[in-house]
Protein backbone atom coordinates (compact mmCIF):
# COMPACT_ATOMS: atom_id res chain seq x y z
CA UNK A 1 0.00 0.00 0.00
CA UNK A 2 1.33 3.29 -0.63
CA UNK A 3 2.37 5.71 1.76
CA UNK A 4 0.14 8.71 0.78
CA UNK A 5 -2.88 5.86 1.39
CA UNK A 6 -1.74 4.36 4.88
CA UNK A 7 -1.72 8.38 6.05
CA UNK A 8 -5.34 8.59 5.14
CA UNK A 9 -6.15 5.62 6.79
CA UNK A 10 -4.44 7.21 9.88
CA UNK A 11 -6.11 10.22 9.70
CA UNK A 12 -9.94 8.98 9.20
CA UNK A 13 -8.87 6.80 12.16
CA UNK A 14 -7.57 10.02 14.33
CA UNK A 15 -10.94 11.32 13.50
CA UNK A 16 -13.11 9.20 13.62
CA UNK A 17 -11.75 8.68 18.09
CA UNK A 18 -12.17 12.28 18.50
CA UNK A 19 -15.86 12.95 17.76
CA UNK A 20 -18.71 13.66 15.16
CA UNK A 21 -19.36 16.86 16.11
CA UNK A 22 -18.35 20.50 16.22
CA UNK A 23 -19.58 24.06 17.97
CA UNK A 24 -22.19 26.26 16.19
CA UNK A 25 -22.49 28.96 18.96
CA UNK A 26 -20.82 31.32 20.86
CA UNK A 27 -20.37 29.79 24.53
CA UNK A 28 -23.78 30.67 26.61
CA UNK A 29 -24.38 30.93 30.35
CA UNK A 30 -26.25 28.53 32.67
CA UNK A 31 -29.06 29.60 35.03
CA UNK A 32 -27.50 31.00 37.95
CA UNK A 33 -29.99 29.25 40.32
CA UNK A 34 -29.14 25.66 39.26
CA UNK A 35 -26.98 24.14 42.65
CA UNK A 36 -24.98 21.83 41.49
CA UNK A 37 -23.11 20.07 44.43
CA UNK A 38 -19.41 19.42 43.92
CA UNK A 39 -19.37 15.45 43.05
CA UNK A 40 -16.59 15.16 46.19
CA UNK A 41 -19.47 16.75 48.35
CA UNK A 42 -22.25 14.89 46.26
CA UNK A 43 -22.96 12.23 49.32
CA UNK A 44 -22.15 8.81 49.56
CA UNK A 45 -22.99 6.72 46.17
CA UNK A 46 -25.55 4.08 46.13
CA UNK A 47 -26.60 1.22 44.19
CA UNK A 48 -26.99 1.47 40.07
CA UNK A 49 -29.96 1.83 39.08
CA UNK A 50 -30.11 -1.41 37.17
CA UNK A 51 -28.34 -3.97 39.61
CA UNK A 52 -24.59 -5.15 38.51
CA UNK A 53 -23.35 -2.78 35.94
CA UNK A 54 -20.13 -1.85 36.71
CA UNK A 55 -17.85 -2.00 33.29
CA UNK A 56 -14.35 -3.33 33.67
CA UNK A 57 -12.82 -0.74 31.54
CA UNK A 58 -14.37 2.15 33.76
CA UNK A 59 -12.41 3.53 37.12
CA UNK A 60 -15.01 3.30 40.03
CA UNK A 61 -15.55 7.19 39.62
CA UNK A 62 -16.92 7.36 36.18
CA UNK A 63 -19.00 4.00 36.93
CA UNK A 64 -23.40 3.99 36.57
CA UNK A 65 -24.89 4.96 40.35
CA UNK A 66 -27.10 6.90 42.03
CA UNK A 67 -26.31 9.41 44.70
CA UNK A 68 -27.57 12.30 46.44
CA UNK A 69 -27.81 15.41 44.36
CA UNK A 70 -30.24 18.14 45.71
CA UNK A 71 -31.01 20.26 42.66
CA UNK A 72 -34.32 22.57 42.06
CA UNK A 73 -34.70 21.46 38.33
CA UNK A 74 -37.03 18.90 37.79
CA UNK A 75 -37.15 15.10 37.83
CA UNK A 76 -35.96 14.23 34.10
CA UNK A 77 -33.52 16.98 33.45
CA UNK A 78 -29.99 16.25 32.09
CA UNK A 79 -27.39 18.25 33.92
CA UNK A 80 -23.91 17.98 32.05
CA UNK A 81 -20.81 19.14 34.18
CA UNK A 82 -17.98 19.53 31.87
CA UNK A 83 -15.10 20.20 34.12
CA UNK A 84 -15.75 16.71 35.95
CA UNK A 85 -17.05 14.82 32.60
CA UNK A 86 -20.35 13.77 34.91
CA UNK A 87 -23.73 13.73 33.16
CA UNK A 88 -26.49 13.87 35.98
CA UNK A 89 -30.07 12.61 35.63
CA UNK A 90 -32.47 14.16 38.11
CA UNK A 91 -35.01 11.61 39.73
CA UNK A 92 -36.28 14.18 42.11
CA UNK A 93 -35.88 13.97 46.11
CA UNK A 94 -32.42 14.71 46.37
CA UNK A 95 -31.51 12.03 44.26
CA UNK A 96 -29.63 11.64 40.26
CA UNK A 97 -28.38 8.98 38.67
CA UNK A 98 -24.55 10.08 37.74
CA UNK A 99 -22.98 8.58 34.49
CA UNK A 100 -19.25 8.92 33.52
CA UNK A 101 -18.73 10.69 30.39
CA UNK A 102 -16.30 12.52 27.51
CA UNK A 103 -16.91 15.82 26.56
CA UNK A 104 -15.52 18.32 24.27
CA UNK A 105 -11.58 18.89 23.85
CA UNK A 106 -9.88 22.45 24.46
CA UNK A 107 -11.81 25.05 22.44
CA UNK A 108 -14.69 22.95 21.89
CA UNK A 109 -16.28 22.96 25.15
CA UNK A 110 -20.04 24.98 25.45
CA UNK A 111 -22.55 25.62 27.88
CA UNK A 112 -26.20 26.55 27.66
CA UNK A 113 -29.59 25.57 28.31
CA UNK A 114 -31.35 23.50 25.68
CA UNK A 115 -33.69 20.47 25.34
CA UNK A 116 -34.07 17.29 23.87
CA UNK A 117 -35.09 17.41 20.20
CA UNK A 118 -34.66 13.69 18.61
CA UNK A 119 -33.53 10.52 19.77
CA UNK A 120 -32.35 7.44 17.55
CA UNK A 121 -30.80 4.07 18.04
CA UNK A 122 -27.66 2.74 16.33
CA UNK A 123 -27.87 6.26 14.35
CA UNK A 124 -25.81 6.83 10.84
CA UNK A 125 -23.10 9.21 11.16
CA UNK A 126 -22.98 12.41 8.83
CA UNK A 127 -19.94 14.56 9.69
CA UNK A 128 -20.86 18.19 10.10
CA UNK A 129 -19.72 20.64 6.69
CA UNK A 130 -17.36 22.02 8.99
CA UNK A 131 -15.94 19.18 10.08
CA UNK A 132 -15.55 18.21 6.58
CA UNK A 133 -13.93 21.88 5.69
CA UNK A 134 -11.05 20.79 7.91
CA UNK A 135 -10.86 17.15 7.81
CA UNK A 136 -11.76 16.52 3.44
CA UNK A 137 -10.46 12.85 3.63
CA UNK A 138 -13.99 12.10 6.25
CA UNK A 139 -16.18 9.86 4.99
CA UNK A 140 -19.58 11.50 4.29
CA UNK A 141 -21.53 9.00 5.61
CA UNK A 142 -21.23 6.11 8.49
CA UNK A 143 -24.14 3.61 8.50
CA UNK A 144 -25.03 2.68 11.86
CA UNK A 145 -23.97 0.00 13.94
CA UNK A 146 -21.32 -1.17 16.17
CA UNK A 147 -18.31 0.42 14.01
CA UNK A 148 -20.37 3.66 13.79
CA UNK A 149 -18.75 6.64 16.03
CA UNK A 150 -21.97 7.33 17.58
CA UNK A 151 -22.38 3.96 19.13
CA UNK A 152 -25.77 2.72 20.30
CA UNK A 153 -28.17 5.40 20.71
CA UNK A 154 -27.56 9.22 19.73
CA UNK A 155 -29.69 12.05 22.11
CA UNK A 156 -30.11 15.52 19.67
CA UNK A 157 -29.72 18.39 21.45
CA UNK A 158 -32.03 21.25 20.10
CA UNK A 159 -30.59 24.35 18.53
CA UNK A 160 -27.08 22.84 17.80
CA UNK A 161 -24.93 20.25 16.03
CA UNK A 162 -24.80 18.47 19.05
CA UNK A 163 -25.35 14.39 21.12
CA UNK A 164 -25.11 12.99 23.43
CA UNK A 165 -23.98 9.52 22.24
CA UNK A 166 -22.70 6.19 22.97
CA UNK A 167 -19.36 5.44 21.83
CA UNK A 168 -17.05 2.02 21.17
CA UNK A 169 -13.99 3.43 22.97
CA UNK A 170 -14.71 2.96 26.52
CA UNK A 171 -11.11 4.60 27.32
CA UNK A 172 -12.57 7.94 26.13
CA UNK A 173 -14.95 8.32 29.24
CA UNK A 174 -13.50 10.88 31.80
CA UNK A 175 -11.33 12.69 28.94
CA UNK A 176 -11.49 15.82 27.05
CA UNK A 177 -11.27 14.23 23.30
CA UNK A 178 -14.51 15.26 21.08
CA UNK A 179 -15.89 18.41 19.50
CA UNK A 180 -18.18 19.23 21.87
CA UNK A 181 -21.05 16.23 21.51
CA UNK A 182 -21.38 14.55 24.73
CA UNK A 183 -20.21 10.34 24.69
CA UNK A 184 -20.76 7.71 27.25
CA UNK A 185 -19.91 4.13 26.92
CA UNK A 186 -22.76 2.22 24.86
CA UNK A 187 -24.63 0.97 28.05
CA UNK A 188 -25.41 3.96 30.23
CA UNK A 189 -26.71 5.75 26.77
CA UNK A 190 -28.79 2.86 26.58
CA UNK A 191 -29.78 3.34 29.72
CA UNK A 192 -30.00 7.28 29.51
CA UNK A 193 -31.69 6.85 26.43
CA UNK A 194 -34.61 4.68 28.10
CA UNK A 195 -35.25 7.49 30.50
CA UNK A 196 -34.87 10.84 29.03
CA UNK A 197 -37.95 12.21 27.13
CA UNK A 198 -38.34 14.22 24.31
CA UNK A 199 -37.96 17.75 25.33
CA UNK A 200 -36.65 17.22 28.48
CA UNK A 201 -34.56 19.98 29.60
CA UNK A 202 -30.48 19.90 28.94
CA UNK A 203 -28.38 22.13 31.21
CA UNK A 204 -24.46 22.15 30.17
CA UNK A 205 -22.48 23.82 32.49
CA UNK A 206 -19.33 25.43 31.95
CA UNK A 207 -15.81 24.40 32.84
Amino acid sequence: MAMSSISQLIRFAAAIALSSCIPTRAQETWPPQTQIVPPERAGSSQSAPDGDNENPQLPARLQRQIINFPSHEAPGTIIIDTANTFLYYILGNGKAIRYGIGVGREGFTWSGVKSVARKAEWPDWYPPAQMIVRQPYLPRMVAGGPGNPLGARAIYIGGTDYRIHGTNDPTSIGKYASSGCIRLINDDVIDLYNRVTLGAKVIVLSM
